[in-house]
């Protein structure tokens, strides 16, 4: 049986963000299924036609989630029973904009929002466009890291590396996002963009790490 060797390489790296990412909530609720529909169909428009005006195309505006689903109130009668009602059918849609980081671009596009009265929830964070090539390179930083431990061990050990047998990685999703959040109560929503300060969001930390098997001799 050959002997071997196991060690796990660790990647990290900073990076500063470079994307803004905006995800809208939106909820349509009628006791009418068409009118419902309706209702979530002029939500949608309403952000459409405000992002249009500050410069972008309405299908920048990627939809995320759509659900339709009935909806009941719960209650209690006179006797104190809990009870539920049907009290309509109800939309969730949600929605997400990226764009390059910019605040004031960003400030332009809150603003803009707040004005369509559509009252979508909002939640502002920053991410980095190529995340490929924060994955490639969190890979070649775990193979070096993992080949520097490897070698160190073998020499401690009086041993030498052979060839290469195998490399275990678990392909998850990496977390592309700033810790940073940018929140916005939504009476908050009616302040003019001048008065929104710039924002520079922590840099993203990013790690991975990545299994590798070596014959020793």
């Amino acid at each position: 049986m050959n002997r071997v060797i196991t060690v796990k390489g660790t990647g990290s790296f900073k990076v500063k963000p470079d994307l803004i990412v905006i995800t809208m909530s939106l909820e349509s609720l009628h006791l009418d299924y068409n009118k419902t529909m309706k209702l979530a169909a002029e939500a949608v428009e309403g952000l459409q036609r405000a992002i249009q005006s500050v410069g972008f195309n309405k299908t920048d505006l990627k939809t995320t989630n759509f659900n339709i689903s009935t909806h009941y109130e719960s209650y209690y009668d006179k006797d104190n029973n809990y009870k539920t009602k049907f009290d309509g059918y109800l939309c969730e849609q949600g929605l997400k904009l990226e764009f390059d980081f910019d605040n004031e671009v960003m400030s332009k596009v809150l603003t803009t929002i707040s004005k369509a009265k559509t009252d979508p929830r909002l939640n502002i964070q920053f991410s980095v466009k190529d995340k490929d090539a924060v994955n490639e390179e969190l890979l070649i930083s775990a193979a070096d890291n993992a080949k520097r431990k490897a070698e160190i061990l073998a020499k401690a050990s009086g041993v030498s590396l052979g060839d290469l047998i195998s490399i275990e990685y678990n392909w998850g999703e990496l977390h592309l996002y700033s810790q940073t959040r940018y929140a916005m109560e939504d009476q908050m929503m009616n302040l003019s963009e001048s008065s929104a300060p710039d924002i520079e969001p922590d840099d993203i930390d990013f790690s991975d790490t990545v299994s590798f098997v070596w014959e020793i001799k």
